[in-house]
Order: structure tokens, then sequence, then C-alpha cells
């Protein structure tokens, strides 16, 4: 059986190992994190190596010298690394024969680069995939070992998506493990022509601007909610984060400004006109807001 060092410090990570450990794969090494202020869904292997009993090493940069010494002494066949945000070294990518697999949410080569669950909710596409790849010195650009569509449902939200994705990579991941195992896996290479890669989101691309369709405003919440930062509002020089929404297509207040409060359930509940119709806040931050407010 082949030699398999993994590397991830995500809930991705942590599922997709525990899916291939618990369908009795050996996993030789685990280099993870103990803690990263940058990851939502961050979550450690440790656990996973201590109750495997695999050696593990912690790091906070996957491509110093101890750690490569450590994936070294390992003599691994393949290494798979799924969820870290750093690109590795040409070092780290030569260390084994197999190479290196990378995991890329998306339909590569369309929408490599970053937070490609946010930009498929927040663009309202219909489509997306879950991708493994034979890592390179680029970002997203190895050739493509499998590659499996899922459809974005109009219900669903960051972690919905983010749990269908899992659902689909765990079994993406076992079946192309038995492939490196059998000497049966045909990479596809990318044509680095095709495709786009995705800019980093900034604070900016979170804020709801009234003046946004519902779609826009409902597509952008439904990006940034839960395990995510949220999308945000003004009031009185307050960020309100916004978790979910409605979208109430009307005529009715055609000729009201966008941004003008229509209603007020509660703190967390309440009706703000849009663009072109009204958005129905179900669940945000408090905040004492009054009919008729503007913003």
């Amino acid at each position: 059986m082949k030699k398999i060092v993994f590397i991830g410090c995500l809930k991705s990570s942590y599922v997709i190992l525990e899916c291939l450990l618990n369908n009795n794969y050996m996993v030789d090494g685990i280099v993870t994190m103990d803690s990263s202020p940058m990851n939502a869904d961050f979550h450690s292997l440790a656990s996973l190596a201590k109750k495997y009993g695999i050696d593990y090493f912690l790091t906070k940069n996957v491509n110093d010298t101890e750690t490569l010494d450590f994936i070294k002494a390992k003599s691994p066949d393949i290494i798979y690394c799924f969820g870290w945000s750093k690109l590795l070294s040409k070092e780290i990518l030569s260390v084994p024969s197999y190479g290196v697999v990378g995991f890329h949410p998306a339909a590569l080569p369309a929408n490599r680069g970053r937070h490609p669950l946010i930009w498929a909710l927040a663009l309202g596409l219909k489509k997306t995939a879950s991708t493994f790849f034979m890592m390179d010195e680029g970002a997203d650009t190895g050739a493509i070992i499998s590659q499996k569509e899922m459809d974005i449902d109009y219900e669903d939200d960051a972690l919905s998506l983010y749990n269908k994705t899992l659902e689909t990579a765990k079994k993406q991941a076992l079946s192309f493990t038995e492939q490196f195992m059998n000497n049966n896996v045909k990479p596809i290479p990318q044509n680095p022509d095709d495709g786009n890669t995705w800019r980093k989101r900034g604070p900016m691309d979170g804020q709801i601007d009234w003046r946004m369709s519902c779609d826009g405003i409902y597509n952008l919440v439904r990006a940034l909610t839960h395990p995510y930062v949220g999308a945000h509002f003004m009031w009185d020089d307050r960020e309100i984060k916004v978790w979910k929404c409605k979208v109430i297509s009307t005529r009715t207040y055609e000729n009201i400004e966008p941004g003008k409060v229509i209603s007020v359930n509660s703190s967390t509940d309440y009706m703000v006109k849009a663009y072109d119709g009204i958005i129905h806040i179900t669940d945000s931050e408090e905040v004492k807001l009054s009919k008729g407010d503007y913003l």
C-alpha cells in the first residue's frame, strides 16, 4: 500500500481525512496547525492523529525546514494537501513520487483562486464543482484527477453548499485513492489559457448597498453567512451583520428610495427597500431601528 502524508487545517481537511481513515486507508504522517486566525472553518487534525496513532507535526509555515524534514522522513508516495491557504514550495512538491494532490471547490479551469464557495454564491451561479488536481507551482493550475459537478440551489447558503461539497469530495477521495493504490490515476492537464481566477475579497465586498438588486443582496447574505464572517450594512457607524434574509418581489414601494426601513418586527427582523423590491431581514445582529429610518 502506498504511503500518504496528509496536509490540512480546515473542516474540509478533517472530514476528508476522517473518511479515508474510516475506510482503512493508511496515512503515515499529518501536517496541521493548532490554531489559525485566518480561517473561519479552521479545524486542527491533531485529534484525528492522536485517535489513530499517526505521527503529526504542528507548523505555522508549511514550507519551513522543519516541516520539510518531517515530510521527507515519512518518504511518502503521495501527499494530499486539502485545506491550506499557502502554496507549497517546489521542494515539497518534489518529495512524493506520485505527486501532491490539491483540492479546489470550483469547476477548474474556471474559477481558480480565492473564496470559491463565497464567490459562487455571491455571483448567483447555478452550478459549481468539486475538483481534485495534481499540484504544481501555480495556484489551482495542475492536471485534474477528479471533478464532480454540483447544482447550487436557490435555497443554498454558505453552510449548505459547504456541506454539499464535502459529501461529494469524500466520495471522490475514496475513488481516486483506490486508483492511486492500483496505479490507475489518469490526470488531465489544464489549458493555462482557459478559465479565470477569482481575486481575494475585502471588507467592502461584504457590505450591503441598498441600491443593489434584491437578488444581489440575497446572494451576498447567503454567501457570507455562517461559517463565514457575515454580510453587513452600516448603521450609526456600526457594522450590522446579516445572517439570513428573504426577497419580497413587489411593485408596491417602487416610488420609495432604497435603504428606507419599511417595517420593524424586532431588533433582528425588519424589512428594507432595495432597488427593485423589499429585503426581509430575518436574522441579524441586534439593531434598534424604526419604521421610516434610512440605512
